[in-house]
Order: C-alpha cells, then sequence, then structure tokens
C-alpha cells in the first residue's frame, strides 16, 4: 500500500450469475449493507471440502489477477471466493467514481464484512480461512464479523504510514502521498494508476483516504478491531518487497496484539510485493500456506 510496483439489506445478498449454480468457476456478486455490488468469482473445491477460504486483494489488484492461487486452493479441497474491492475491476460501475461510498475504510468495514457473510452461508459450520495480500491484511481488522475467521495468512500485509521507509523511498512517497495523488485525483475524480502501469485506477474517495492514511503516524487511526481478534495469522514477507519492508510489516502485525502470530520474513526470492500469487512462482510457500491452514482442522 505504499511504492507502487507494476502488476501486469441487513443480510448481504449472494447471487449466482452463472448460467450453472454449480459451474466451477462462477461469477458471483455480493451486495454490502450499505447496497454496493461486488463482483467476484468462487470456485469450489475439488474432492471433499476442507473449508472456505477468503482471498482479500492488494490495493487496485483486480481479483482475477488471483485466479492461479484460487484454482490451487480448490484443488487443494478449498472452497475459495475472491473479490473486487468497491470501485475497482468487476466493482467499478458506471457513474461511480466519485460516489460517496467509495473509500478505502468501505473495502473493509462493509466489503469484506460481505464476503465473510457470504463464507458463513457457504459453510454455516466449517471453518472460514482468511488469505489478505498487502492492504487485505490490514482490512481483516476492520470487518465487523472477522471473528468468524478461524485461521488468517497475511501476504506482504503491512502498515502504510510513509515513516517506516527511509531515504529516496521516503522522499518519492512523501510527494506522492502529499502531492501526486491529492491533486491528481482531485482533479480527474480518481487517481490514474492503470496509465502509469500500476493497477487499476483508484477512486477519488479512495485514493485521497490512502494518501491521507499514509501521511500520518496512526495510519488508518483506530485499530480497536485489529486488536480484539485471537485467531492464528502466518505473516509472510520478503526482503526484496520495497511496498512491505520489515519495519512497516511488524508495525501492522503489532496491531494484532491479540493474535498469534507467526511472521516468516523470507530472504530475496525474486517475489517482490505480486509474484508470490503468480503461478510458477511460489508453489513452495503455497504448500506452506495450506499446511498452516490446515492445522487448525
Amino acid at each position: 500500500m505504499a511504492l507502487p510496483q507494476r502488476i501486469s439489506s441487513d443480510i448481504p445478498a449472494f447471487v449466482h450469475t452463472a448460467a450453472a449454480p454449480e459451474a466451477n468457476p462462477a461469477a458471483v456478486t455480493l451486495l454490502t449493507d450499505d447496497g454496493f455490488p461486488l463482483g467476484g468469482t468462487r470456485w469450489l473445491s475439488e474432492g471433499e471440502t476442507r473449508g472456505v477460504v477468503l482471498i482479500a486483494p492488494a490495493t487496485g489488484a483486480p481479483h482475477r489477477f488471483y485466479v492461479p492461487f484460487a484454482e490451487f486452493l480448490a484443488r487443494k479441497g478449498f472452497d475459495t471466493l475472491t473479490w473486487d474491492w468497491r470501485g475497482i475491476g468487476d466493482s467499478r460501475h458506471e457513474k461511480s467514481s466519485r460516489d460517496p461510498r467509495l473509500s478505502m475504510r468501505a473495502w473493509g468495514t462493509e466489503d469484506l464484512s460481505a464476503a465473510i457473510a457470504w463464507a458463513e452461508r457457504r459453510a454455516p459450520r466449517g471453518p472460514i480461512h482468511f488469505v489478505g495480500h498487502s492492504f487485505g491484511a490490514q482490512a481483516l481488522g476492520l470487518a465487523r464479523n472477522a471473528g468468524r475467521i478461524d485461521r488468517a495468512v497475511f501476504v506482504g500485509g503491512h502498515h502504510g504510514w510513509l515513516g517506516h521507509w527511509q531515504g529516496a523511498q521516503r522522499h518519492a512517497l512523501q510527494l506522492l502521498w502529499r502531492v501526486a495523488v491529492p491533486l491528481a485525483s482531485r482533479i480527474l475524480g480518481r487517481f490514474p494508476s492503470s496509465t502509469l502501469g500500476f493497477g487499476e485506477d483508484l477512486p477519488e474517495g479512495v485514493a485521497r483516504e490512502l494518501a491521507r492514511w499514509c501521511r500520518r503516524r496512526e495510519h488508518l487511526g483506530t485499530w480497536e478491531g485489529h486488536g480484539s481478534l485471537t485467531l492464528p495469522i502466518l505473516a509472510l514477507s520478503f526482503a526484496d518487497d520495497v511496498i512491505a519492508p520489515r519495519p512497516a510489516v511488524d508495525a501492522l502485525l503489532r496491531e494484532y496484539r491479540s493474535a498469534r502470530v507467526v511472521h516468516e520474513h523470507q530472504p530475496a526470492e525474486g517475489l517482490g510485493h505480486f509474484d508470490f500469487f503468480r503461478q510458477g512462482h511460489a508453489e513452495h510457500h503455497w504448500q506452506r500456506l495450506v499446511a498452516f491452514l490446515l492445522a487448525g482442522a
């Protein structure tokens, strides 16, 4: 959620939009409590179901980016759901760029809450697991029903205050968060990330809130939800990830103060911030992740 890196209703409704209800995979629409429709995809497990896994995306990363990883989880026995945050990818709707409901906080409080509610209906008595990439790791503590998650894995999850970066990177982030993002998003109604090759465009409300968070030490401000969670968390970070350096990762994990956190900081493997989820790059880590999720069975 910091330095950009290139990447190629009371009960929220769940609607299969594929022709065959149990087609695999199938498009789904999640309707949040504040009435925002989110586009996503779900995969059914191959063989006996071992639970549900929710994959929460990084900032600006479309949910389709996680297809290889979702397919892998389905082969390992997990029903799996990916979705786009409001204003991104399949959750970006006509005339919605300046919709007042488009905020980064709502990604956690509304969008993730809807995804967890979907999983509860899918597995009312079974395990529900969570994989949060980058901002996805922050979002978990914002969801109202996060207590339903049994185990969580964070990949490149980090605290975005720019003070966690040093030297030239910090100077670049000062320019990005204090000038470029606020100015461009106010003028254009969005931050043109796609034009710059940095993923999906960010709606104005999301971009300005992100810039504001990254300028302040307390970042998203309130961490009560994060601190209340007591679940096991496996946090994976990488020495060559400039978007999630070790100090920023450690700062986020401190906010999950009641959780049982295992942090595995890996040496540089050429994965950076995104290649963990690309097929053929990190299957050995994928196996480690599955072993962690199954350890609670």
